[in-house]
């Protein structure tokens, strides 16, 4: 199973950073006896290993060779591969850059590397037979992609940060068979490659016929890009240690606790 995580992106709401947003230390780990700084995007590589994923693979602009030095060829045991968006043109491009590594019949997970969430196994809720939303209740929707389910569960709808959004669950990380991002991509070329966002392009695959759910499987959600999402997560990983729920796991280490801002 591949994880793909998209880490073109410029992170203009937490700039100036001498380094790639995705490296943003938030909180901490254990290795060799001390604590070490935490990379943002470690949570979400952790989160998907624990979802199932053999192989992680970053999308990366030409620039951010960093994140290339920072993980190397893998983490731990699991390999990383690297494929390259020459110009950062929105999720659905970045995403299908990495379609050709990836075959039919095997499952995807998609997520995004400047988040944290719990619960840190969430993703293990998520078919691999579908287009599937990992879903998180948030307070203000209207910043994010608000989901509209019926009563089975199904997507009938999302709303791309819509100031009406008439959902408080908003997804955080999505799955699919290899197939189905196959027949993403289809629509995505045969609409002119003009969807920017997932979501826009998700409803018109329902439009179509195709079908997705939605899990309520999440809890708490931080979306890190930004000053005031950095403090959020140093508080929410605060709040996990405290509460007994480890904040970080790495490569079997127990965690540390998370540093302050």
């Amino acid at each position: 199973m591949w994880g793909i995580v998209p880490a073109a992106g410029r992170g203009s709401r937490i700039q100036p950073l001498a380094f790639s947003k995705e490296l943003l230390p938030v909180g901490s780990r254990l290795r060799d006896g001390a604590a070490r700084p935490c990379a943002v995007s470690e949570y979400l590589v952790e989160r998907m290993l624990r979802g199932g994923a053999t192989r992680i693979c970053f999308v990366i602009s030409p620039g951010k060779s960093d994140i290339v030095e920072y993980y190397g060829a893998g983490y731990g045991d699991v390999p990383i591969a690297y494929v390259v968006q020459p110009r950062p043109v929105g999720l659905c491009d970045a995403i299908f850059r990495a379609l050709p590594l990836v075959t039919p019949d095997e499952p995807v997970i998609v997520g995004l590397p400047d988040t944290v969430w719990f619960p840190e196994d969430a993703l293990g809720s998520l078919p691999d037979d579908a287009l599937s939303f990992l879903l998180f209740p948030v307070e203000r929707p209207e910043h994010f992609d608000a989901v509209i389910l019926d009563a089975e569960d199904r997507v009938t709808e999302i709303q791309v940060k819509r100031s009406d959004a008439a959902s408080s669950w908003i997804w955080g990380a999505f799955k699919m068979p290899g197939r189905v991002l196959g027949e993403l991509h289809a629509l995505w070329r045969a609409r002119g490659r003009s969807d920017e966002y997932i979501g826009t392009l998700v409803n018109a695959y329902l439009a179509e016929g195709g079908r997705a759910v939605g899990i309520r499987a999440g809890r708490s959600y931080v979306d890190v890009g930004s000053l005031d999402g950095y403090r959020s997560a140093i508080a929410l990983l605060g709040e996990a240690d405290r509460n007994g729920a480890p904040g970080r796991l790495s490569l079997g280490e127990p965690a540390a606790q998370a540093c302050g801002p």
